[in-house]
């Protein structure tokens, strides 16, 4: 099957999840033996053509005239996916399948659909009414919209939890059968060779303390603010501990205000951003890594510190709450809520039995639930799907075409029969 992917990122180009999830997937389904191909933006000095393993990466610019604002910018973006897959098209033949990620490709993979008759399938990895708690402005209600497009173009329609399709049903009104549920999985290789650093643990903290970890984007919806909230009550009860916060975005300096107005500034270090091996470094090296999120459509970091060995404690909320079994394979906190969250920390923090043991049920769980064999094969099937579904459209569209032809012809006849016999009786 030659499968294409328009994706707004795509590794090095790291923003938020989706990369990661379309780097995966997409060599997953190469090795199956699928040709896949990937059309991406192309942000530094990375090449715009790459045989990625296997997966054809093709990165566009954008325009050269600035933008007036984001939805602009995306707009210009899609111009220059469609025009270099016109180019592909052209060289290598139709694809079978379009998979478009979230509403940043959605007019690429509408357009693409009608004007190559490809199967459009898409991905909806968040929502903006869920990032957002509600639409509130001009440009929500575009984006919006957009994601509803996108869901009505789509013949097939992914999601990671059960938590989004319901959202999506609620928000867009869309047919339970039209939305597939295929959780994100993390690469189970992603830790082999890779111990705890004493070295790199050293950069960060001393060897007494606990290392509490988020990781993640520095956003609202992250929940990094009722962390920080959490920390003097896990202070007051376990002093021997330190905060690490590793990402960036937007709300760094909201962040560290809100760190020195509760005077934790030597208990709180923002690390900023790190690479793919000081990640794993850092997941070996934390005691407890935490995602209090308010909003997570699914929660792919959860599963990569599961899969690390660290134990995790998420806010029950999203695909989070659907991950985690609290007590089993990880703990659980009340979403918005720090007492709750320091006091699932604060479990862990007292109990290396209770550590162990949801350190290894968690293991377990990713490799038997989230891993990427699966999720192809899944993915596959979605695929199938939506081209079966086009294939009838087609044949329906045609019989329709080929009836009306026959409606029309007999009622010529008739018409023309009705006038021969009226000029006959004239001549009578």
């Amino acid at each position: 099957m030659k499968i294409l992917m328009l994706s707004w990122e795509y590794p090095p180009r790291v923003v938020g999840g989706i990369a990661r999830v379309v780097h995966d997937l997409s060599h997953k389904l190469n090795q199956d033996g699928h040709d896949v191909t990937v059309v991406t933006y192309r942000d530094g000095n990375v090449p715009y053509i790459e045989d990625d393993n296997g997966v054809m990466v093709y990165r566009v610019d954008n325009f050269m005239i600035s933008s007036n604002n984001f939805i602009d910018w995306i707009m210009q973006l899609n111009f220059n996916m469609i025009a270099k897959t016109g180019e592909i098209i052209s060289e290598k033949g139709n694809f079978d399948v379009i998979h478009a990620h979230d509403w940043l490709t959605a007019y690429a993979g509408k357009t693409l659909k009608t004007a190559y008759n490809i199967p459009l399938v898409s991905t909806i990895h968040a929502t903006e009414a869920g990032r957002n708690s509600g639409i509130h402005s001009d440009m929500q209600k575009y984006i919006n919209d957009t994601e509803w497009m996108l869901t009505y173009e789509s013949s097939e329609v992914i999601v990671n939890s059960n938590y989004m399709r319901n959202e999506l049903q609620r928000l867009f009104g869309l047919p339970y059968e039209k939305i597939n549920i295929i959780p994100n999985g993390v690469n189970l290789n992603m830790y082999n060779g890779i111990e705890k650093d004493y070295d790199f643990r050293r950069k960060y903290a001393m060897d007494n303390e606990k290392i509490i970890l988020f990781m993640g984007r520095l956003v609202y919806e992250k929940g990094i603010q009722t962390l920080i909230s959490a920390m003097p009550k896990i202070l007051a009860n376990y002093h021997d501990s330190k905060l690490l916060i590793a990402g960036k975005g937007g709300m760094i300096d909201e962040l560290k205000n809100q760190v020195n107005s509760l005077g934790l500034g030597n208990k709180v270090y923002f690390t900023g951003y790190l690479g793919s091996k000081d990640v794993q470094k850092m997941y070996k090296c934390a005691d407890v890594a935490v995602f209090p999120s308010t909003y997570e459509p699914f929660g792919i970091v959860a599963l990569e510190a599961m899969l690390s060995g660290t134990p995790v404690v998420v806010s029950d909320i999203g695909g989070l709450n659907e991950i985690v079994d609290h007590g089993i394979n990880g703990m659980k906190s009340y979403a918005g809520n720090p007492n709750s969250l320091a006091d699932s920390i604060l479990s862990l923090l007292f109990d290396p039995k209770l550590c162990d043991t949801v350190s290894k049920n968690a293991v377990q769980k990713v490799k038997a639930e989230y891993n990427w064999s699966k999720i192809s094969e899944d993915t596959h099937f979605a695929y199938e799907k939506a081209i079966a579904e086009t294939v009838a459209n087609r044949q329906a569209k045609q019989i329709a075409q080929e009836e009306a032809q026959k409606q029309f012809k007999k009622s010529n006849d008739i018409t023309n029969l009705l006038s021969f016999k009226k000029t006959r009786q004239a001549f009578a």
